[in-house]
């Protein structure tokens, strides 16, 4: 009789290193890559067509160049992207920060306030029952 196999799993999940970027940032960082792979692509063709002779040479390298632009904008349109996103949405602060804090101190406020306006409902449901009177 054999013996009985252990399963063991493929791979093993491990906790990621780094945060996953926010889905904007994300985005625009694979549009600039796409955007820099074809400049690429684009610039060795000229070069190519260029030492071969070719009449396609002058078009490419004009193309090239307003490539490089466009590669040049996808980049920076990385960096604005995620600027944006850190202003609008905060950055991951430190246990220290005083941002932190202050969340949770608003946060222990507004939920102080619904419990209060919570009782408050509970009492005005009952009619005032249970209420003490100091009149």
């Amino acid at each position: 009789m054999r013996e009985q196999q252990h399963y063991r799993p493929l791979w093993v999940e491990e906790p990621a290193r780094r945060r996953r970027l926010p889905d904007p940032v994300r985005t625009a960082a694979v549009r600039s890559v796409i955007l820099i792979a074809l400049t690429l692509i684009q610039a060795m063709v000229a070069f190519l067509c260029t030492m071969a002779g070719s009449w396609l040479a002058f078009p490419m390298v004009i193309s090239s160049v307003v490539s490089t632009i466009v590669a040049t904008w996808g980049a920076l349109d990385v960096w604005v992207t995620r600027q944006v996103w850190n202003q609008r949405n905060g950055v991951v602060s430190m246990p220290s920060s005083t941002a932190r804090a202050l969340r949770r101190e608003r946060r222990r406020a507004r939920r102080q306030a619904r419990a209060a306006e919570r009782a408050q409902e509970r009492i005005r449901r009952r009619g005032g029952a249970g209420q003490l009177s100091h009149s």
